[in-house]
C-alpha cells in the first residue's frame, strides 16, 4: 500500500483499491490453468494436498474445506464423488511431531511421504514464496512425479520458478496476497460445484414426430 493513514475511512479506500488492483492485475490464463489441472485430478479420482503457513495455513484448511463439501453443493450431499483433498495444516499433534522431533522444515514433507503418488497434486501456499517447509514440499512433490501448483506474492520468490504452475499475486502486503489466495480459491471451489452439478443434470430428451 503506498499511503498509510490513521484515519479508517481512508485506510479502508486504500486497502480496497490496492485489493482490486491485484485481483484486476492476475493473469487469468495461469487461474485457468490451474482449474483445469485440478479438475483434471478430480476426474482421475487423485488426491490434492494443500499446504501453507500462518495465514496460509488457514487458507489451505478454508479451501479443502470448500472442495470436500462446498463443491458437492451447499449441504455437501450432492451425489457425486467428492473432490479427495486434504489440508496438510491441520493434523496438529503429526505436524507437532515433525516440528519437535525433527524440524519445523520438515512438516510438509514429512506428511507428504507416507501419502503422495505420482501424478496427485500438490498446492504449495506461501505469500512470500520462501517458507522452507513449503519449498521441501514442492522438490519432493516434483520428485515423486507429482503435479505443483504455487499461489505466491512478493514477486514469487523462491517457490514460484520451482512449481509446475505458479501464481503470483502483484503486490508486497500480507493482507492483500492473501486476500487474494482465498478469492482464487472461492472461484476453484464454485467453478467445480458448477461443473459437479451440472453433470448430475438428465439430459432431455429428443423430442419425437409421431
Amino acid at each position: 500500500m503506498d499511503t498509510i493513514s490513521t484515519d479508517a475511512t481512508v485506510f479502508l479506500q486504500s486497502y480496497i483499491q490496492d485489493l482490486t488492483a491485484a485481483l484486476h492485475s492476475l493473469d487469468l490464463g495461469t487461474v485457468t490453468r490451474i482449474i483445469e489441472t485440478l479438475w483434471e485430478a478430480y476426474q482421475n479420482d487423485r488426491q490434492i494436498f494443500v499446504l501453507g503457513n500462518g495465514g496460509s495455513a488457514a487458507s489451505a484448511s478454508h479451501i479443502v474445506t470448500d472442495l470436500t463439501k462446498g463443491a458437492l453443493g451447499h449441504r455437501g450431499d450432492a451425489p457425486a464423488r467428492p473432490v479427495r483433498a486434504i489440508s496438510l495444516t491441520d493434523n496438529l499433534p503429526l505436524l507437532s511431531a515433525w516440528a519437535n522431533d525433527v524440524g519445523y522444515d520438515s512438516v510438509f514433507l514429512g506428511q507428504l511421504r507416507p501419502y503422495l503418488r505420482k501424478d496427485d497434486v500438490v498446492i504449495g501456499i506461501s505469500a512470500s514464496g520462501n517458507s522452507e517447509n513449503v519449498l521441501r514440499a514442492i522438490r519432493f512433490a516434483r520428485e515423486v512425479g507429482a503435479t505443483t501448483i504455487a499461489l505466491t506474492g512478493f514477486g514469487g520468490g523462491a517457490l514460484a520458478p520451482l512449481a509446475d504452475l505458479s501464481l503470483v499475486v502483484e503486490s508486497n502486503h500480507y493482507g492483500i496476497v492473501e486476500d487474494v489466495h482465498m478469492q482464487i480459491g472461492h472461484a476453484i471451489c464454485y467453478l467445480f460445484r458448477e461443473r459437479i452439478l451440472q453433470s448430475l443434470e438428465p439430459v432431455a430428451e429428443p423430442a419425437t414426430l409421431n
